[in-house]
């Protein structure tokens, strides 16, 4: 199952990346497994282990990490964002 995964604000940055198209292995099927799978390189892809904040939204729609993920689903994480 293929995915799109964009990377929005200060996670970009910190990732070099706004985004990649993600081959996901057999039991990776929800949100929460995304992102460990993503966490799971290491180096400063673990940011989106640490960070307990961190917002997801599945089709442009808010998601929790149970939230399921689909063949061609567009997944995006961003940090919490404040205003002022």
């Amino acid at each position: 199952m293929k995915i799109k995964v964009l990377y929005f604000a200060a996670l970009r940055e910190a990732l070099g990346s706004s985004g990649e198209t993600l081959e996901l292995p057999a039991g990776v099927t929800t949100l929460a497994g995304v992102r460990a799978l993503i966490a799971n390189r290491g180096g400063d892809w673990d940011r989106l282990a640490q960070m307990k904040n961190l917002r997801a939204a599945v089709n442009q729609r808010m998601a929790e990490p149970d939230t399921a993920i689909a063949d061609g689903d567009e997944v995006a994480f961003f940090p919490p964002v404040t205003g002022g």
